[in-house]
Order: structure tokens, then sequence, then C-alpha cells
């Protein structure tokens, strides 16, 4: 029997691991999912389990190419700032370090003393000061303070490249892994900046690969077109960018919330970057000015605390749907702050509220909803500053949150405001990224299905 076409695309986030099946009409044949408990690393921090995840991808991949698909093409779409450090055998030497582990003080110091101030070494990267989620300064946190590591790197891989590399053996870089704040691109002049030269890291960099092709290789005594892998965000914005030519804004919903712009290439200020404002390089080398917030994380840990008050299920909010009468009530009880004190903290007000002074667990969630939606508007006005943009369009997971998107459209009355809907943006924009070496079949017109909200009912 003769079997279609399949793309595999393997979906890598900090939570799921996921790999996708997708017919050359982008319908999904097939979903697997997997999430790993952490491990730790040399210094005790928690880190992504690297062996699991390399044996459960290699698994996968082989598991579906026997099976019933003609698997001709792969691709990858993982977060970012995580560097694979691998030798020459190819063989990892250091554990796949969480961006979210504390950077050395005396390390980041040294640094900027060395290249610049913070603000004018940010800018010129498009990069804030973030630690280890500027994956470029791991590796030079690597050559100061565990240079027996560092003296082993062959070849320093970022996430999706490293997936690509278990399939082809090669090793490349992309260019939206670079660009999402690693520190390691300077923006205005488009090459690499010129600290990677002078500590002579840049040998520990595999050469650029165009994220829009592929490399021909066999896997399993069978070839197999393989594209480099995207981070991804970077692969969210593929879809629209291929729907849509009007200038429009992606607030791509998860453990982060990114508000990503492909219409705005201004420079960033020295205001933005203090609001965690950066630029992404989307997969045919144009910057993407984007802001971000740790919104989705912070949503996870307060729905737990509410669980435990009202004794429900840590997913009980799926059940919560909008109530405009509750909403006013708790805005008049809670005004929000005059715009001259409006700012972006680390966590939202909710994070300080006393959860006693609330009746039930839906006041208590509207609540925790209109204080996310204050610092996403904070964070998503950032990239919309000097831009003709009427359209937000919102994916992940708040996409199916209708308190969350009542709030944002009620935010936005200028603006039309929808609930984007598809089979996985990220993992659809790595098999878009290559759509015209895989698939001899145009573009489905119905990729992504909308919903509009509007501020129908005045919010006080």
């Amino acid at each position: 029997m003769h079997k279609s076409p399949v793309i595999a695309i393997f979906d890598i986030g900090k939570t799921n691991k996921k790999l996708f099946l997708f017919d050359e009409q982008y319908n999904m044949l097939y979903e697997k999912s997997e999430g790993f408990a952490e491990t730790i690393d040399e210094d005790g921090d928690a880190c992504e389990d690297l062996a699991l995840l390399t044996g459960w991808a290699q698994r996968s991949l082989e598991q579906v190419s026997q099976a019933a698909f003609d698997v001709t093409a792969v691709n990858f779409s993982a977060y970012g700032a995580s560097f694979v450090h691998i030798d020459r055998e190819g063989t990892p030497v250091a554990p796949l370090y969480n961006y979210l582990k504390p950077y050395p003080k005396n390390i980041q110091q040294q640094f900027y003393d060395r290249y610049g101030s913070e603000l004018v070494f940010s800018m010129q990267t498009a990069s804030p000061v973030l630690g280890n989620l500027n994956s470029g300064l791991q590796l030079y946190m690597l050559k100061y303070q565990k240079p027996g590591i560092f003296q082993k790197i062959h070849y320093s891989l970022h996430l999706p490249q490293y997936l690509n590399f278990l399939v082809t053996g090669r090793p490349y870089s992309d260019i939206t892994s670079i660009g999402c704040h690693t520190g390691l691109w300077n923006f205005s002049q488009n090459h690499y900046h010129e600290w990677i030269y002078r500590e002579e890291i840049s040998g520990q960099l595999a050469p650029i690969f165009p994220s829009d092709q592929v490399m021909r290789c066999d896997y399993n005594k069978k070839p197999i077109l393989s594209g480099i892998g995207l981070h991804d965000s970077s692969a969210a914005l593929i879809p629209y960018l291929s729907n849509f030519t009007e200038p429009f804004v992606l607030i791509s919903t998860g453990t982060w919330c990114i508000s990503l712009n492909p219409f705005n290439q201004t420079n960033l200020t020295a205001e933005e970057l203090q609001q965690d404002c950066l630029s992404y390089m989307e997969y045919r080398g144009k910057p993407v000015k984007a802001s971000r917030l740790f919104a989705g994380y912070e949503h996870e840990q307060q729905v737990k605390k509410l669980a435990a008050q009202f004794n429900v299920a840590n997913d009980f909010y799926k059940t919560i749907l909008f109530d405009i009468e509750t909403v006013n009530r708790l805005q008049n009880r809670t005004p929000p702050p005059s715009n001259e004190k409006k700012q972006m903290l680390q966590q939202s007000a909710f994070a300080a509220r006393d959860l006693l002074t609330f009746s039930s667990y839906a006041e208590a969630y509207h609540q925790l909803m209109i204080d996310l939606i204050k610092q996403q508007v904070i964070s998503t006005d950032l990239v919309l500053k000097n831009c003709s943009v009427k359209r937000i369009f919102l994916d992940g997971g708040f996409s199916r949150n209708p308190v969350y998107m009542n709030l944002l459209a009620a935010a936005y009355p200028e603006m039309e405001v929808y609930a984007a809907s598809m089979a996985q943006a990220s993992a659809l924009g790595a098999a878009l990224a290559i759509h015209p070496y895989w698939s001899k079949k145009s573009l489905p017109a119905d990729l992504i299905e909308l919903k509009y909200y509007t501020a129908t009912e005045t919010i006080m």
C-alpha cells in the first residue's frame, strides 16, 4: 500500500515534550506527549534530564518511521537559551543547564567590565541582562568558572539544533536561536558580537544553516530531509506570517507570554530594555521586537494556591466563565493605578493579595486574571509603539481561557482581538518553514481558526 508522506515535528517545551506527524495539508495524524522529571546539575540546581530527552527523541522517531507512516522530513521547535555542549564524538560533556539557574555575580561583573556597560551591551545585542537566559554568557561562565568542562567542548548547540544533530550528525547553528536574547548577536551590525572573537569562543559555535532550508541524510537506512530546528517563539510566528500581510502583534502564551511584533524594527530604548523588551530574529533573518512576561508561570503557581485555599482541583480554573459583574465589583474594590505609576513588576499585584478577602474561587480567579492582564497590557504596549497595528492574535494556553480573552479585548477596545487556534503553533511553524521541500501541495487557507473577542460590555 502506498503511504502518503508526512513530516515529523518535535516540539520540546520546558514541561511537555511532543512529537507530531502532519500530512501535506497539515492535518495532524499523530501526537505523542511526555513529561520528564528534572534532574540536577553538578551544583545541585534543577535542570533538564538530557539523557532522558535524547533517548525519548531517538526512540520516538524510530517508532513512527517503522509504523504506517512515510516520514519524509523532520524539523524541531524547542525552548531557547539552552545549550547542549558536545565533544568531538558528539557526546554531551555538561548538563543542559536550566536558564533559570542563578548566574555568578562575579562572572557577570567581570563580563560587563570588559565589554561595556550593561545598557550599551544590551542595546547592541537586543538582550536584556538576564543571566543564564543570555545563553552566550553561559559559555563565558564555563570558560572562567568551569574550565575543565569548557576545554572538552567541540560545539555548543542550542537545543533545537542538538535535536537536528541527533538525526543528521551534522552540527549547525540557527539564526532564530542565536537571535533570542543570547548576547551573541550584534543586531545593528548583523553579525556575531566582537566579544566572542576576543574570548576565542567563536570556534565553539557551529556554522549557521538557513532556517528555511533542509539537509538530506539517511536515518535508519532511509533518506530523510531535516530542517535545522527553530526557537519555539520564532517558529510560532511563522503560520501568521504565512497567512496575514496586514500588520499584527502575536501574543504567544505558555510559561512565558511573549508579545511579538514582526512589523516593528525600531531600535530598543533603555526604558524598553529595563521592562524586559528585546528583539528576536525571525526565520528569514529579520528582527522582531518582542516583550516577555513570566505570566504563564505565575498563573500556574497561583492556581495551585487557589486550589489549596478553596479545596478544589488544580485545574478547576478551566470551569470558570467570564463574569462582567464580578469584574466590575473587583475593579471598584481595587481601582487600577494611574498611568503615571504604571510599571511592570516581576510578579503581578495578585502575589501580595490576601486570599481570605475573596468570597469564592471564581472571585479570586477573576482578580488574578485582572492583575495578570494589567501586566500583559504594559508588556504588549512596549511593542505597539510607533506602529499601525490593528490586530492582536493570541495563541497558546490563554487563548482557551474566556476570562483572559474577554479582559484582553476590553483592554484593547480599538483593536481586533482574536484567540487563535491551530494544531500547535510552534510545531506547525517548524513544518511550514521547510514546506517547499517536503510537500507538493499548496498551503491550506484554513490553517488558523480565529475567534473574535470584543468588549461588548463596559468594564468600569
